[in-house]
């Protein structure tokens, strides 16, 4: 009796531990970090398009997979410890969406493949060695913004302007590097730009005043400083009664006037996509850099007449038909 107590004991022991085993399998799920310079209304934005672009391809949130979110609340200080902190916590791969935010994944590992959630230069950003051929654990998404079709889009508004305004943050690269093409295309298109720079928020409101003084508009990149502090630029935009035509369809949306805009949430899911194919095994040196240059028009009605502006013929059927009309 002794003797078969105890093998009914080790049965349930065994299968006891089987069982702990198996249920400590099944939520052990692969772990995908994101980490996210600041929180605002673009950058929310590719993050919302990269959880869609990996359940697009299979992998859901609390499923089969964990995202773990972090948010560096715009302090750069917190990124290192915040990129740290998801390599330590053994994640398949991260995604950094802001250029600081990839940089500092890219400077905390050398194995775990990292992706760029739409970075303005890549290849200047020393995150990747080429566009074709990254050659690291690094990859992702450029964001090419269409500044031509920008600066066209903003003369065909203001046909008379005599100078435009181009504002931007110097210590952000992709904006930075976003506003040396526009002023490359500026001088192709015969448009006269002010530039103007800020090194942080606290800048914005002073520079501005200063910038709307001698133009006739202002055009600002896809810029997350800007981006976050909107209201400043636009109210002091309003109070001149001069427009703003911004990069991101959220910047439109928060009171510029009208863009070719690159489609945020378009960008988070091929970024997302990406991520899918890097957790069924592609490794990023395999993966060129999506070149990512898919711009819509995006318009605020509500903002045109706020200014008494016309907008171009035909632009608002093309925004209802291919982009966005905010009213």
């Amino acid at each position: 009796m002794k003797r078969i107590i105890g093998i009914i004991i080790t049965l349930v022991v065994v299968l006891g531990g089987y069982l702990g085993f198996s249920r400590g399998q099944q939520n052990r799920r692969p772990v995908v970090g994101v980490l996210t310079m600041m929180h605002h209304p673009a950058l929310d934005q590719i993050y919302k398009g990269f959880v869609a672009g990996l359940a697009a391809e299979g992998y859901h949130n609390g499923k089969n997979i964990k995202i773990e979110y972090q948010n560096a609340n715009g302090d750069q200080s917190n990124l290192n410890q915040m990129a740290n902190k998801l390599i330590n916590d053994h994640a398949k791969v991260v995604m950094g969406i802001t250029t600081p935010a990839a940089q500092s994944l890219a400077n905390a590992t050398k194995s775990t493949p990292v992706l760029m959630g739409g970075i303005g230069d890549p290849v200047g950003s020393r995150l990747v060695k080429s566009m074709k051929h990254p050659g690291g654990n690094v990859t992702g998404v450029q964001s090419d913004n269409p500044v031509r079709q920008q600066l066209t889009l903003a003369k065909r508004f203001l046909p008379h302007a005599k100078q435009l305004g181009l504002i931007y943050t110097s210590s952000d690269p992709s904006a930075e590097h976003q506003a040396k093409q526009m002023e490359a295309a500026a001088k192709q298109l015969n448009i006269k730009l002010r530039v103007a720079t800020i090194a942080n928020s606290n800048d914005l409101n002073q520079v501005s005043q200063s910038l709307l003084t001698y133009v006739d508009g202002v055009m600002v990149p896809c810029d997350n400083t800007i981006a976050g502090s909107m209201k400043v630029l636009v109210k002091n935009a309003d109070t001149v009664n001069k427009p703003v035509f911004p990069g991101a369809d959220t910047m439109v949306k928060d009171g510029g006037v009208a863009s070719i805009s690159l489609d945020q949430y378009g960008m988070g899911k091929a970024t997302g996509k990406m991520a899918a194919q890097i957790l069924k095994g592609k490794r990023p040196r395999d993966m060129a850099v999506d070149d990512y240059h898919h711009g819509k028009p995006v318009l605020n009605l509500k903002q045109v007449h706020k200014l008494g502006l016309k907008v171009p013929a035909g632009f608002t059927k093309d925004a209802q038909q291919h982009g966005q009309v905010i009213k």
